[in-house]
């Protein structure tokens, strides 16, 4: 424990900066006044033959510490920098007391001397915290290559001389200095010292971390500097070795000066060149130029196909057209047009008009399975220009037709650009696959950045968002497809013209399976022309019971399944080539037929045998197909009452079963209906196929005439479809999709349809031998359709629904 003892008066020498522990040396500036004041009072007052003593007593903003420090002033004379100076060593605490008078001009006080015991022998805890200790001041010592001072801490082994000996720690703030002077036990002041001695340490191990990771960068990136300046040398050595220009791949002046580029483009690319040669090659900015540059000299800004030759010899462009596809004449007639009226524009010199190429888009509108992707290339190959498709189905970001800002990572020009990047000319045949695909959400709406591009008035001066600089588009001959019509926005339409492909005969899909289909699935299937041969009414009975659809891709895969069975059976043994397939070998091969006409039917089995079901006629995504609509009268007693729909119908069919109700109850009297029915009893209207959406006014005179058969109980000839708006008059408005319509009608084995009188018009768009398998009605009013589709009351079956009185 420590213990006080001896009292003394000392002049003070106060320390604003510095703290002297017992047992340190320090030398001290006589320059300063209170310095030289306390030094020459001690010496005034020393005796004879004993060394001057001051107190050395710590000054933290002008309060004095309560405990200082006795020192015994050595020598004076001169330091190191030639001011007066004293030395002085410190000799142990000292407690100060109250101040008191001395001679000279120093301040005075009493104090008591600090008496500090260990017990002996140290305590293991002790003893342990002196190793430590001593381990860490070592490793500091060693770090700072204090190797003289390393020996003489090592020797001490007085815990109170070893704790004061921190003292000389540069790391240690003034406070801690002064902490430790005021701690009189030597245990708790060498806990402290220690504590401050390993926090200090580890802060350093971090600081040389931390230098060390930033030199090891550095040294890296002088080592790559060095590298590539030496690389560079290589290069130019084997450059000059080889006679070859020097750094010829990376010279984007010199490569943008010999390309062929319009005045404006080489302005902007030169600009983007000087921004290259000031950038640094680390630079971001650097690699985002170069990408610009390389986008920029591979487009073919002056390289077009020269089709004087091909595309202008209409005779030859209809031989192709020809060729590559069986029927859809008016379409090929329309395209033939298209590339006549080029032909004489260019002849007279009218490519320009205003300064502007004038020119049609054609939109390709049907159903799947047509051709219309095909037509495309056709119409390339006709004109003697590359064909680039550009699928457009399910894009709904902006940029992808106009481009990315460059500023964005991964930036690339939209796909018009590319397209005419990859045909490699400025007038390729570009079509746009699946326009009616185009989405918008909050990237923006494509299909508004489409009004550009396909508006000849404006297509001269495209600019798009990566390039930007113009990029004449004019000479590009742009087609676009699409399966409904209704999903291509009006803006878009409106710069559009319209050509419909609205389907196939049976006897067109009978010559295309032959002449196309066969051919490429026989070497599809590995088969030589030849071996496998399919015989006419095979082929027709494929397109008319085992598919039925629009277009030829579903014919398509049941030729190719056909053929895959016949040669399995080849290599199995089981049949040997060449062979022929006929309508009696189809079903052994591929099954029964999934499409049995409602005619082919027994008449107690068709849809139609009893009253209140007739066959109407739609147009969906796929093209044509027959629709049925279903009508019931609940029971007077049980039932519910008023007009109950189902099928998932559109609010449009919704309106049109409205009205044909509302028709049936004022007119009924009429029509000779037992019209008393429809207010007591609930009516019940159904279409079939209730998983598929239907909507559209075309099925008004099929509702009213499936409630007419119903209250009448005549039932509807099973022959007959019918499609047409009905009028809360009853009179027959038109529709549309009466080819498409007709179409189904004939694939379904359907022998008389009806349709609006002012639909006769549309009869000339339908081919001559549907026509001619056909029985046409147009009608005008409800009360000839009923005439025309239901049975005579003599002959039909007896009336379900009881006749009113």
């Amino acid at each position: 424990m420590a213990s006080t003892s001896t009292s003394l008066t000392l002049p003070v020498l106060p320390l604003d900066d510095e703290v002297v522990l017992p047992g340190m040396v320090v030398p001290l500036d006589l320059s300063d006044a209170d310095v030289r004041a306390a030094v020459e009072a001690a010496q005034a007052a020393a005796s004879s033959g004993n060394k001057p003593r001051v107190l050395l007593v710590p000054r933290v903003d002008g309060t004095y510490a309560g405990i200082g420090t006795l020192g015994r002033i050595e020598q004076v004379g001169r330091l190191s920098d030639g001011d007066p100076g004293a030395l002085i060593r410190g000799l142990g605490r000292v407690r100060i007391g109250s101040g008191t008078t001395g001679p000279g001009a120093a301040l005075w006080v009493e104090g008591t001397t600090v008496e500090e015991t260990v017990p002996e022998p140290l305590p293991g805890s002790v003893a342990e915290l002196v190793t430590e200790y001593k381990a860490l001041a070592t490793s500091w010592l060693r770090k700072r290559g204090a190797w003289q001072v390393v020996d003489r801490v090592q020797q001490i082994e007085d815990v109170p001389t070893l704790a004061d000996n921190s003292g000389y720690s540069p790391f240690l703030t003034t406070e801690q200095k002064v902490q430790l002077l005021e701690t009189v036990d030597p245990v708790a002041r060498l806990k402290f010292a220690t504590e401050a001695l390993r926090h200090h340490l580890a802060e350093q191990d971090v600081a040389e971390s931390i230098a060390k990771d930033v030199q090891e960068g550095v040294d890296k990136q002088q080592r790559e500097f060095m590298l590539r300046r030496q690389l560079e040398a290589v290069r130019k050595e084997l450059a000059g070795l080889n006679g070859d220009p020097e750094d010829e791949s990376d010279d984007y002046r010199a490569r943008v000066e010999a390309a062929d580029l319009p005045e404006d483009v080489r302005k902007a690319a030169l600009k983007e060149v000087d921004k290259l040669e000031r950038s640094s090659d680390q630079s971001p900015d650097a690699s985002w130029i170069r990408t610009w540059l390389d986008t920029v000299l591979e487009l073919p800004w002056n390289e077009r196909t020269d089709d004087s030759a091909s595309a202008y010899d209409i005779a030859g462009a209809k031989e192709v057209l020809d060729a590559d596809h069986s029927g859809l004449e008016d379409v090929k007639e329309r395209i033939t047009e298209y590339l006549a009226v080029r032909k004489r524009r260019a002849e007279r010199g009218l490519g320009l008009v205003g300064g502007r190429r004038g020119g049609a888009v054609l939109a390709l509108v049907g159903p799947p399975g047509v051709g219309k992707t095909s037509l495309g290339e056709s119409v390339a190959r006709a004109m003697g220009r590359k064909f680039v498709r550009v699928a457009l189905g399910g894009v709904r970001d902006e940029a992808e037709i106009r481009g990315h800002r460059r500023t964005y990572v991964g930036a690339l020009p939209g796909r018009i650009v590319r397209a005419v990047k990859e045909a490699g000319s400025m007038n390729p045949v570009v079509l746009l696959d699946e326009i009616d695909k185009v989405g918008s959400d909050f990237r923006g709406d494509p299909a508004a950045a489409l009004l550009e591009v396909l508006d000849p008035a404006q297509n001269h001066t495209f600019r798009d968002h990566y390039l930007e600089v113009e990029l004449d588009l004019s000479d590009v001959v742009f087609l676009a497809t699409a399966n409904v019509l209704e999903a291509i926005p009006e803006p878009l339409l409106d710069r559009m013209e319209l050509v419909r492909l609205d389907g196939y005969t049976e006897d067109e899909k009978v010559v295309i399976a032959r002449d196309h289909l066969l051919p490429r699935q026989l070497e599809r299937a590995g088969l030589e022309p030849g071996e496998v041969t399919l015989e006419d009414d095979a082929l027709r009975k494929l397109a008319g019971e085992y598919t039925r659809e629009a277009g030829v891709r579903n014919l398509e895969r049941a030729v190719a399944r056909l053929l895959r069975k016949v040669a399995a059976q080849h290599e199995l043994g089981e049949r040997k080539l060449p062979f022929t397939v006929g309508v009696d070998e189809l079903r052994p091969l591929i099954g029964r037929p999934h499409h049995t006409p409602e005619s082919a039917q027994d008449p107690a089995e068709r849809r139609t045998a009893v009253p209140g079901v007739v066959t109407g006629l739609a147009v969906t995504g796929a093209g044509g197909d027959v629709l049925y609509v279903e009508a019931s009268l609940a029971d007077p007693e049980t039932g519910a009452s008023g007009l109950q729909l189902t099928g998932q119908l559109g609010d449009v069919m919704k309106e049109s079963a409205h009205i044909a109700l509302s028709f049936l109850r004022s007119h009924g009297a009429e029509l000779e209906l037992p019209v008393a029915d429809l207010k007591e009893r609930g009516v019940h209207l159904h279409v079939p196929a209730g998983a598929v959406p239907k909507d559209g006014p075309s099925a008004g005179v099929t509702m009213t005439t499936a409630l007419a058969s119903l209250l009448s109980g005549r039932q509807v000839r099973p022959d007959v479809a019918m499609t047409g708006e009905v009028s809360l008059t009853g009179r027959v408005l038109p529709i549309g999709g009466v080819k498409q319509k007709l179409l189904a009608a004939h694939r379904a084995g359907i022998t008389t349809v009806i349709i609006p009188k002012r639909n006769e018009p549309d009869l000339d768009d339908v081919p001559a031998e549907i026509l001619e398998d056909l029985e046409v009605h147009p009608v005008a009013d409800v009360r000839q359709v009923l005439e025309l589709a239901l049975t005579p009351a003599s002959n039909g079956a007896a009336p379900e629904v009881p006749v009113a009185a």
